[in-house]
């Protein structure tokens, strides 16, 4: 019975991979082809709506609030601006932990992973807020409150589109935010240690960044245009 093992590009039987990537790496690439096409078919959908109808909610009225607020208080794209640099400050804990990883530093590798995590959890804890508020507004699948920029009642699109496509973007967040914990948990109990590599570490990072890298398009779609 053979006896061969899988290493960083090769292939089953001694063969040298044409990608020269370690097999985990590359199936986690296809993932994100695949998932990148999920949501290139959304926010095309989306695109292909709000510019073929006439009117649309005007961004800087539907996103003006944030925690706290006083009374009327008018700050478009404050809140979702923090949001964003919750996140892009995660994006780069998680290359900090990748480059740990590289350097079998174990100790930086939980400190950085335990502040993506925590900047994972805080960007879903102000995405809630931001849907909440939103629900309190009456909007919601079905209902929007929102007027168009010329003062007329716009169509449920805009909301429908816009908590189908957040909400996509939240459970990617959330599931990269598990997948962390259990990287932190396998750290912590020395799994990579004994093998001798991060390459977990490595492969996790890589849907991070590709969940970061979403955001910036859903950001750009429904907060600035």
């Amino acid at each position: 019975m053979s006896t061969a093992t899988a290493t960083p590009g090769k292939l089953w039987g001694g063969g040298k991979s044409p990608f020269n990537v370690e097999y985990g790496k590359l199936m986690m690439w296809y993932f994100l082809m695949s998932d990148a096409f999920t949501f290139g078919a959304f926010l095309i959908s989306y695109g292909t709506v709000r510019f073929s109808t006439n009117g649309w909610p005007d961004p800087n009225e539907v996103f003006r609030s944030y925690p706290f607020a006083p009374e009327g208080a008018h700050a478009p794209l404050v809140f979702v601006s923090i949001m964003t640099f919750i996140l892009i400050i995660s994006s780069v804990t998680m290359v900090l932990a990748v480059h740990a990883g590289h350097n079998m530093d174990k100790k930086k590798v939980v400190v950085n992973l335990i502040l993506t995590i925590l900047g994972g959890l805080a960007f879903l804890g102000c995405q809630a807020w931001e849907w909440n508020h939103l629900h309190s507004e009456g909007a919601w699948w079905g209902h929007n409150p929102f007027l168009n920029h010329d003062g007329t009642a716009a169509s449920t699109n805009f909301t429908n589109f816009f908590f189908t496509i957040t909400g996509f973007h939240g459970f990617h967040v959330f599931s990269g935010v598990i997948i962390n914990i259990i990287m932190l948990i396998m750290t912590l109990r020395d799994v990579f240690e004994k093998r001798g590599h991060y390459l977990m570490i490595e492969k996790a990072g890589l849907y991070w960044h590709f969940v970061d890298l979403v955001w910036v398009f859903v950001f750009t779609c429904f907060y600035l245009i």
